[in-house]
């Protein structure tokens, strides 16, 4: 395929999901969502892109309440889209989630209590399951031992670098009330990831799509597929929930970038855009063809008016 930009593809695509929040037997969360039909608009969209992703990652709360059965309606609704794509599965633990069922439902083990921690290798991208999750509690904490643990992984460096992959994201919020369910003691983690080669850290736990950095590192947050926070409320309301703006988000990983995008779970009207069938006009065109047609403001009216018809 011909490159038509500066960048050639990325060297590895990560879909990023979080917050499924699903229920034993079906039910709707708070009785109002379906959260199974959302995650299975969300899945059937990216299994009808062209995204092809090496690795699909859920950052938590998986269930909302923990029950045997949702992690068993989760596996049956993710595994066999995740095989016919060819990607590998990777779970994360939420403050929702129950290591006993997480564990032995979703990783065939016996029932554990200890902080699940994993860590994948996609062809020299290293990604690192990491449980930031307190038992009892929906606030963040890692142990001594975990981090003596990760500090003792990155010890050696991977080819293509390491992504974190966590449920509480070191980052701020502007919502106060969440700010309480944060991850503690994070100066402790920074430490750790210092002079390492993190080069990203997925979160979720905020139900809304957000970025930012951390000991240098940038930090990507998916939202949700279960619902969202509004963070445009009223100021009436402290915290927002609203059935809408769920998305995931696309990790695409180069040499020397990594860029996240955030897609919605359920698309808009198209009113403009391209069908596949252009792009053998387009790469039989030389470079400086293409800027003629596709840059040059009175050639892209043309194309523009193309595609539309084409609509």
């Amino acid at each position: 395929m011909t490159q038509l930009g500066q960048y050639p593809p990325p060297l590895r695509t990560i879909i990023h999901l979080s917050d499924t929040h699903l229920l034993g037997e079906g039910r709707d969360l708070y009785g109002k969502v379906p959260v199974d039909q959302r995650l299975a608009a969300a899945l059937d969209r990216i299994e009808r892109s062209a995204l092809a992703p090496d690795a699909v990652v859920f950052t938590g709360d998986l269930a909302d309440l923990g029950e045997a059965d949702a992690y068993r309606r989760l596996r049956a609704a993710v595994e066999p889209v995740i095989d016919r794509m060819g990607a590998e599965l990777i779970w994360v633990m939420g403050n929702h989630d129950d290591r006993g069922h997480y564990s032995s439902l979703l990783f065939d083990q016996e029932p554990s209590d200890a902080p699940q921690d994993r860590v994948y290798d996609l062809d020299g991208l290293r990604v690192i399951s990491l449980d930031t999750t307190v038992p009892g509690y929906h606030h963040g904490e890692l142990e001594l031992s975990q981090l003596d643990w990760l500090r003792a992984e990155l010890a050696t460096p991977a080819p293509l670098g390491s992504i974190l992959a966590v449920h509480h994201p070191p980052v701020p919020t502007p919502l106060e009330v969440m700010s309480v369910l944060e991850l503690h003691d994070q100066p402790a983690l920074a430490a750790v990831l210092e002079g390492s080669d993190v080069r990203a850290i997925l979160g979720g736990h905020l139900h809304y799509s957000t970025h930012g950095t951390f000991a240098g590192i940038p930090v990507h947050v998916a939202s949700a597929t279960c619902y969202t926070l509004d963070l445009g409320a009223d100021r009436e309301r402290l915290l927002s929930g609203v059935d809408g703006g769920q998305s995931f988000d696309v990790i695409s990983v180069y040499e020397h970038a990594i860029v996240s995008s955030t897609i919605p779970v359920t698309p808009g009207p198209e009113v403009t855009g391209f069908a596949a069938t252009f792009r053998p006009m387009i790469e039989a065109m030389t470079p400086e063809q293409r800027l003629e047609q596709l840059s040059s403001k009175s050639s892209h009216l043309n194309m523009t008016e193309a595609a539309a018809s084409d609509v």
